[in-house]
């Protein structure tokens, strides 16, 4: 490892039917506190073929908790504060095109966020700062994705897409749905915003898989969305997606120097509020997230 590189954990959050990753060596499950209140979970700490991995379900075990009462600041912040540089969001979605099956994995490149009942940044009054969102994913972590998916038997990966976010935890109305076909999204789904914003604003580099499990409501030729369906479809694609982990782990790199995109800088040139001015009480709140820059 040179002087201008350093390690890599990659981290790893599971959506709907991910509570696990198979194959971790010296696995321990780990809480850990955050400033900005309780995590979805314990963290999974282990070694997946040499790489360091933090793992946690975005549901916690058992799916207990539903998209609008996830802590999404607190979920990144413990990530980071267990040395996450690079995190590969799994998430269960609709399709919006038909194009796009259920089964197949969609590594996606641009969001639209429609949420509206969720903190969406550790910044706030006393300590501003805006981060740019142009590029919401790490090019690097999504072609690496998609290289790994090209060796995991029966896994379909299309690389790109915009991912519509929705707040739930209803599914779409068919006006909704046509709505979101007709802006040109081709997934919808209700968990990676604000995940993705607070990733950038923590300065980790993101990336997205998006897992078909449905047509939502939009198809004349399929049912409408059931929860039956969708939980058949999950159950596959958690076992694809553990498969994806693995593969992706066994190529990974286990230290590089800075990111490319500029993901692990975000914060460079992105806070307005003037030292002197700065809420201390919040400065101390964000010792993880914005450290290196504060």
């Amino acid at each position: 490892m040179t002087d201008n590189n350093r390690p890599v954990r990659l981290g790893i959050i599971g959506g709907s039917g991910l509570y696990q990753i198979d194959g971790l060596k010296d696995a321990e499950w780990v809480r850990v506190e955050s400033p900005f209140g309780k995590p979805s979970d314990e963290i999974l700490l282990g070694n997946l073929d040499g790489l360091d991995v933090a793992f946690l379900p975005r549901h916690v075990r058992g799916h207990i908790m539903p998209p609008s009462e996830i802590n999404f600041r607190a979920n990144i912040d413990v990530l980071k504060r267990v040395g996450v540089t690079d995190i590969v969001s799994l998430s269960a979605v609709g399709s919006l095109r038909d194009g796009l099956a259920p089964g197949d994995f969609v590594v996606i490149d641009q969001f639209i966020d429609r949420t509206f009942a969720r903190a969406k940044s550790f910044f706030g009054a006393g300590l501003v700062a805006h981060v740019s969102m142009a590029h919401p994913v790490c090019g690097r972590i999504g072609t690496s994705l998609i290289q790994a998916a090209t060796e995991v038997e029966d896994v379909r990966a299309v690389h790109g897409g915009t991912y519509l976010v929705m707040e739930g935890p209803q599914f779409s109305s068919l006006a909704e749905s046509k709505l979101y076909r007709s802006w040109g999204c081709d997934v919808i789904g209700m968990t990676n915003m604000p995940e993705a914003k607070l990733a950038r604003e923590a300065e980790i580099c993101y990336a997205t898989v998006a897992m078909i499990t449905d047509y939502d409501c939009w198809h004349e030729d399929h049912d409408n969305v059931t929860v039956d369906a969708v939980i058949k479809v999950v159950n596959e694609n958690a076992a694809h997606a553990r498969a994806l982990v693995r593969t992706l782990a066994a190529s990974f790199a286990h230290d590089r120097s800075a990111c490319d995109d500029g993901c692990d800088r975000a914060l460079e040139n992105a806070v307005m509020t003037a030292p002197e001015a700065r809420d201390k009480a919040l400065v101390a709140k964000l010792d993880a997230v914005a450290g290196r820059i504060l």
